[in-house]
C-alpha cells in the first residue's frame, strides 16, 4: 500500500493538496493502490475529499481509523432527530445564525448548529451545544457530516474545556484528551488515550503516541511479503520522528515540496527552512527523498550527500488527454492580460507582477492583472498594503483586479496571455505548470525551485534576474507589441508542458517503486518479527 501523508483538508487548500490529488489520481490510473493519509479530526474531510473525486476507500484518517467510521453510508442528521430526553420541546430558528435554539418552556435546552449553506441547505446538524438547568454550557456534540455523533466537548464550571471524546459510529467511546492546569496555570492538553473494543485503554503524552499506534495498526493492516508498503511524507514535520519508530518493515520518503534552505538563492549555504530541518538532519532514517524538480535534486545531494536514494519526480501532473484539446491561438485571448493564480501572501510578492505590468502599460494601455487566491492577512495585512501601493505607484485601480479562490482556473487561463511570477521561494509551482499547459506564457525571477525548470528561457518565455521586476515590465512590453513572438512562446508552452504528462511523471514514480521493490526484499529478508508462537490461552 502507498500512504501519502497529510495533515487534513478542506474547501481551499495549499499546493502540497494539490499535488496529492494529482499523485493520487495517477496512481488510480495506473492501478497503484494508494491511501490518502490524515492526522486532524475533520468532520467535512470526506464531503470534501468526495467533491474533488477521492472514493472513501482512499482516504485513511487517524480518527475514522479508531472510529471505525472509514466506510459510513451517509444519512443527514436534522434538529428534529435529536433526542433531549424532555418532552414538549419549544424549537426557534435563528436563521441570522443558521441554528435552531430548542427551550422548554422559558429555560434554554440546546442550540443546535447547523452546517454552512455553502456546504448544504438541508439544515444538517453540525454540533449541539448543551445547558444545565442554570443555563450553563456544559457539553457540546459535534456531528461528522455524514450523519453521526463524532466528538464529544465536555466542559467545566468556569466554561473551558476539561475532556474531547472521540465515539465509534455505533456509539462507543474510542480516543479521548483532556486538559488540566499547566505550570503557568493554564488549562491545556495533557495527556490522550485510546480503547479498542476488548475495552483495552492505552495512555499517552501526546497525540503522537496516538498516530504512531494508529501508523503501526496499519502498517500491520497491509504488510505483504512480496509488496511494500510506502510512506511519503508530504507534511514531514507531522511524521518526521515516527516513521523510523514504525514496528514492522516499511519504505519511507521524504517529499521536499519546498526549497530546503530557508534563503532558496543561497540553497548550500543558508540556514534550513525549518519545516525540513528536523527530517534532512535525519535523513538518513529514512529511504529515499523526493525532489520535485532536477536542481533542488543536486542541490540536496550536494549539501547533505544522503545515504537514502534521490528521485526527481514533478508534484505536476498534465492528464494526457488534455493534450488533444484544442489551443487558444493568442489572438483569441483578452489582449494585455497578465494573471497569477496564488495566494496573495507576502511571499509571492505579487506587487512586483503588478509593477512590471505597469512599467509595459505605460507603452500597452490595454495591460491588466488579474489575481486569483485568497488573501493571507498576516503580518498586518502587509501583502494587501504592497498590492495597493504598487496599484496607487502606477495609477492600475481600473487594470488590477483581485478575485477570490476558484477551483477551475483553466477556464482563467485559456483567455489570459502572460502568467506571472515572482516569488520568495517555489517547491514547483502547480500554477505556473497549468497555465502554461493552457498556452500562457511564463515570465518569472530566476528563483529556486520550480519556476527557473518550467520556463525554458527565451523559449516558453523568460527568466529575469531575482528582483528585477523592471526587466519583467520590459518582456511584457516586448511580447505585447510582437504578437508573433508571443504566439510562438505560446505554441511553446503547449509543447513543453508535455514533459509533465500522466505517462512521463509515471516512468519518474515508477523509478521509486522499482527501488522499494528491490530494498523489500532484503528488510523481509533481514526481519524478526515478533513472537507469537506460545502465546496462546493455556489450559
Amino acid at each position: 500500500m502507498n500512504f501519502f501523508m497529510n495533515s487534513s483538508f478542506n474547501a481551499k487548500n495549499s499546493g502540497i493538496e494539490h499535488a496529492q490529488l494529482k499523485r493520487a489520481f495517477l496512481f488510480r490510473k495506473n492501478k497503484e493502490a494508494y491511501k490518502l493519509v490524515f492526522r486532524e479530526w475533520n468532520p467535512l474531510l470526506h464531503f470534501h475529499l468526495n467533491n474533488v473525486g477521492i472514493h472513501d476507500d482512499e482516504i485513511l484518517n487517524l480518527f475514522d481509523f479508531f472510529q471505525e467510521a472509514e466506510d459510513v453510508k451517509e444519512k443527514a442528521v436534522r434538529p428534529e432527530d435529536l433526542d433531549f430526553g424532555v418532552s414538549d420541546l419549544t424549537y426557534q430558528n435563528d436563521d441570522e445564525h443558521n441554528r435552531v435554539i430548542v427551550f422548554k418552556d422559558k429555560l434554554i435546552i440546546a442550540r443546535v448548529n447547523c452546517f454552512g449553506k455553502d456546504i448544504t441547505d438541508d439544515k444538517r446538524v453540525q454540533s449541539v451545544e448543551l445547558f444545565d438547568g442554570f443555563a450553563n454550557l456544559y457539553r457540546v456534540d459535534f456531528y461528522d457530516y455524514r450523519g453521526f455523533k463524532s466528538m464529544v466537548q465536555w466542559y467545566t464550571p468556569d466554561n473551558k474545556i476539561a475532556t474531547e471524546t472521540w465515539y465509534s459510529v455505533d456509539g462507543r467511546p474510542v480516543v479521548e484528551d483532556y486538559y488540566r492546569l499547566n505550570a503557568q496555570g493554564k488549562m491545556d492538553k495533557s495527556g490522550w488515550k485510546t480503547i479498542d473494543r476488548k475495552g483495552t485503554v492505552r495512555q499517552y503524552d501526546t497525540i503522537d503516541g496516538v498516530l504512531l499506534e494508529f501508523l503501526n495498526a496499519n502498517n500491520h493492516k497491509y504488510l505483504r511479503k512480496t509488496k511494500p508498503n510506502i510512506f511519503i511524507m508530504d507534511r514531514s514535520d507531522l511524521y518526521e520522528e515516527l516513521l523510523p519508530e514504525l514496528r514492522e518493515p516499511a519504505y519511507t520518503v521524504l517529499h521536499l515540496h519546498n526549497s530546503h534552505a530557508g534563503d532558496a538563492q543561497k540553497p548550500n549555504t543558508s540556514i534550513m527552512n525549518n519545516n525540513y530541518e528536523y527530517s534532512l538532519t535525519d535523513a538518513n532514517r529514512y529511504d529515499a527523498i523526493i525532489s520535485a524538480t532536477h536542481k533542488q535534486t543536486e542541490d540536496v545531494e550536494y549539501r547533505f550527500a544522503p545515504k537514502a536514494a534521490m528521485f526527481t519526480i514533478p508534484v505536476g501532473v498534465i492528464p494526457d488527454k488534455h493534450f488533444d484539446e484544442p489551443r487558444v491561438p493568442m489572438k483569441d485571448r483578452k489582449f494585455g492580460s497578465v494573471i497569477a493564480t496564488a495566494r496573495i501572501a507576502p511571499e509571492k510578492q505579487l506587487d512586483k507582477v503588478i509593477r512590471a505590468a505597469g512599467i509595459a502599460r505605460k507603452t500597452v494601455p490595454e495591460v491588466t492583472v488579474d489575481l486569483y487566491g485568497y488573501i493571507d492577512h498576516s503580518n498586518d495585512d502587509i501583502a494587501m498594503k504592497r498590492i495597493n501601493e504598487a496599484i496607487k505607484d502606477y495609477h492600475m485601480e481600473d487594470a488590477v483586479h483581485i478575485h477570490s479562490y476558484v477551483n477551475n482556473v483553466s477556464i482563467v487561463q485559456k483567455n489570459a496571455q502572460i502568467y506571472g511570477l515572482a516569488s520568495v521561494m517555489e517547491g514547483f509551482n502547480l500554477a505556473m505548470m497549468e497555465a502554461q499547459s493552457e498556452g500562457d506564457v511564463g515570465i518569472t525571477y530566476d528563483v529556486n525551485y520550480g519556476p527557473n525548470e518550467l520556463v525554458v528561457d527565451n523559449e516558453n518565455g523568460y527568466i529575469v534576474d531575482y528582483g528585477d521586476y523592471k526587466k519583467m515590465g520590459q518582456y511584457m512590453t516586448d511580447l505585447f507589441t510582437n504578437p508573433d513572438q508571443l504566439q510562438k512562446m505560446s505554441d511553446e508552452a503547449y509543447e513543453l508542458s508535455k514533459r509533465y504528462s500522466e505517462t512521463n511523471v509515471w516512468k519518474a514514480w515508477k523509478e521509486l517503486l522499482d527501488d522499494a521493490a528491490k530494498k523489500w526484499k532484503h528488510k523481509m529478508a533481514v526481519w524478526n518479527p515478533d513472537i507469537e508462537k506460545g502465546l496462546e490461552k493455556l489450559d
